[in-house]
């Protein structure tokens, strides 16, 4: 009887379960699709835009009255929006107590008066007396220094009961000039100091278009540039001239206010809003190169897009300058030339040295890459990317 191997036995069984193993094992992963993107060619292109301010018409002269002296008030007769002309009484103090200063510096009037009557009266009399030699000259020259001092405390008190009573006529505040009342400060009963506003006062007259401007803008702008104001509510356009910049920066807002003289007799209402379009500004027509918002991303602490090389097929990370936008596209100052291809969508999907196609709708009729003129922007631009998987 032959011995018993079991190793011959084991043989088949090992060579079945390697098999298995080798079946069920993973293959290589399948390379990364083909993304296919739509691009664009980088080209000139004449800016649409324009460079809009929200303005305000204002008078030119705007007078912001208030009492010469303080005191509680007990009338106010101007309402806002009224129209006044000079003159018109706008509101009143209490003026009893200057009343009763104006009365003691009127008694203080009639007794220099009578202490004047007096000492001319003795300097008379002394007068006859030196010329019948029954007094020197001493005495004389006395009385008469008696008299010119009481003739200057007479006029000192004439001079206090004027000033007394033109503090009586501060009381009133009247308009200075004609115009329309754009602000009431202070209510009755409120006590004011003098020289607190009470009443604001568009003077009649010509009207300016005041507008805020940013700190790099500012520097265009100069007196006598011409500018186009077109009114918010009718679309009425009129035209002006900058008559004055500011020299130093709002401390809150950080703009530069710029006033514009409107011109023509038919001027827009107080407080209508305007949109100005300064012409030193005017950027409308100027060549620039213009890409879809669509196509930037970010990099680092700046803009970049993807340029696509036409002979690999392959895209690189080129950084941008963005000035400024135009509609729904950026305007690039920097870091593009006329003729680069540039992927206008579907940007954040891609690497940097990622194979890529361009990618056509079946009915498009858009000829080939290779034909495309630089410069030229292809038809369809900045339309979505779609990223199809290529089997």
């Amino acid at each position: 009887m032959a011995p018993y191997r079991p190793f011959r036995s084991a043989l088949p069984v090992a060579l079945l379960a390697a098999t298995l193993l080798g079946g069920c094992s993973r293959g290589e992963a399948p390379p990364e699709p083909v993304r296919a993107v739509k691009v664009i060619t980088v080209g000139e292109s004449a800016m649409q835009s324009r460079n809009e301010f929200s303005g305000e018409v204002r008078a030119r002269i705007e007078s912001r009255l208030g009492f010469r002296v303080g005191g509680k008030i007990t009338r106010r007769l101007a309402e806002l929006g009224q129209h006044v002309k000079a003159g018109t009484l706008l509101a009143q103090l209490d003026p009893r107590d200057y009343r009763l200063a104006a009365e003691a510096a009127r008694a203080q009037v009639a007794a220099a008066t009578t202490n004047r009557d007096l000492a001319a009266a003795d300097f008379k009399r002394y007068q006859t007396l030196r010329e019948q030699n029954f007094i020197s000259g001493a005495e004389l020259e006395r009385r008469e220094t008696t008299l010119k001092a009481a003739q200057a405390q007479l006029e000192q008190a004439q001079a206090q009961l004027a000033a007394q009573g033109n503090q009586a006529d501060y009381t009133n505040l009247v308009a200075d000039v004609s115009g329309v009342v754009t602000a009431v400060e202070a209510e009755v009963g409120q006590v004011v100091a003098a020289g607190t506003p009470v009443i604001r006062i568009a003077a009649d007259g010509p009207r300016d278009v005041v507008f805020a401007v940013p700190e790099d803008k500012v520097g265009a702008l100069r007196d006598g540039t011409a500018v186009t104001a077109r009114q918010w509510a009718s679309n009425v356009v009129h035209r002006g001239r900058i008559r004055e910049v500011a020299a130093s920066a709002d401390p809150v807002t950080r703009t530069y206010t710029v006033k514009v003289a409107l011109e023509g007799s038919d001027q827009p209402p107080l407080g209508a809003t305007m949109t100005v379009v300064p012409q030193a500004l005017g950027q409308a027509g100027a060549e620039v190169i213009k890409i879809p918002t669509s196509a930037l991303r970010q990099e680092g602490p700046g803009s970049a897009v993807w340029v696509l090389d036409p002979a690999t097929m392959t895209v690189r990370s080129q950084p941008v300058e963005v000035a400024t936008a135009d509609g729904n596209d950026a305007v690039i100052a920097a870091g593009l030339k006329p003729g680069m291809v540039v992927v206008a969508a579907g940007v954040h999907v891609l690497s940097p040295g990622q194979k890529v196609t361009i990618w056509r709708e079946k009915t498009s009729s858009v000829a080939p890459l290779a034909r495309e003129v630089p410069g030229r922007a292809l038809a369809g631009a900045a339309q979505a990317a779609t990223l199809p998987v290529q089997r």
